[in-house]
């Protein structure tokens, strides 16, 4: 019989295994494995208070609801690009702006002709899935 023991999920679990030879007959044991009490050593908690030495990330700023057709973002990625301002016409299937996304570069398109009425975002923001990104009109 051979003893080990096996952590699993932070837990210690002492474990006897047999080696069982080729032509021997023999009837294997299985032992279960058994929760082995560890002793923690507890460090008192400072109470002091830290400051942060990097500035905290920006916050986005509130969008302001306008009337028109909403794009939003199908995923959640990074504005590498802005193709549309403000005031420009659009088609349908127009290219607005390049989210990048697990590395990649996605188009999102117009889903409806009109012009820019709102952008909410800027290059390098990041955005979740349902962001609304602009809205045309």
């Amino acid at each position: 019989m051979r003893k080990f023991k096996i952590t699993v999920d932070g837990k210690i679990y002492e474990v006897e295994v047999e080696e069982v030879g080729g032509n021997e007959s023999s009837t294997g044991t299985i032992s279960v494995p058994q929760p082995v009490a560890t002793k923690v050593k507890e460090e008192p908690v400072s109470q002091k208070m830290v400051k942060p030495t990097s500035n905290p990330a920006p916050t986005k700023a509130p969008t302001t609801t306008v009337a028109g057709e909403e794009v939003v973002a199908p995923m959640p990625g990074k504005v590498l690009q802005l193709k549309v301002s403000e005031g420009d016409s659009v088609k349908d299937g127009d290219t607005l702006l390049i989210l990048e996304a697990m590395k990649m570069e996605n188009e999102i398109v117009a889903n409806t002709s009109g012009s820019i009425k709102k952008i909410n975002v800027v290059v390098n923001d990041m955005v979740d899935t349902g962001d609304v990104l602009m809205v045309i009109g």
